[in-house]
């Protein structure tokens, strides 16, 4: 079952709104659950979650910003 553009769109709004700030709080709090590492692993550790949310998603943020495939293009 594929989604909507009207969809996706508004997921995709949720999840950047919403989402993405509550994965960042528990990225935080997981790392902090360990021994401070030094900088440069800790660093590639933010680094790699921070890519590692978007792959899930992408259908999702796919093709989002452009022009509503679904509308009508007869107007105008």
């Amino acid at each position: 079952m594929a989604l909507s553009y009207k969809t996706r769109r508004r997921l995709s709004l949720l999840i950047l709104v919403v989402g993405l700030p509550l994965y960042i709080v528990v990225a935080v709090n997981v790392v902090a659950l360990f021994e401070r590492p030094s900088i440069l692993l800790e660093l590639l550790v933010y680094l790699g979650l921070g890519i590692l949310w978007a792959f899930p998603l992408k259908a999702v943020f796919k093709g989002v910003g452009r022009a509503d495939p679904d509308e009508d293009r007869t107007k105008g």
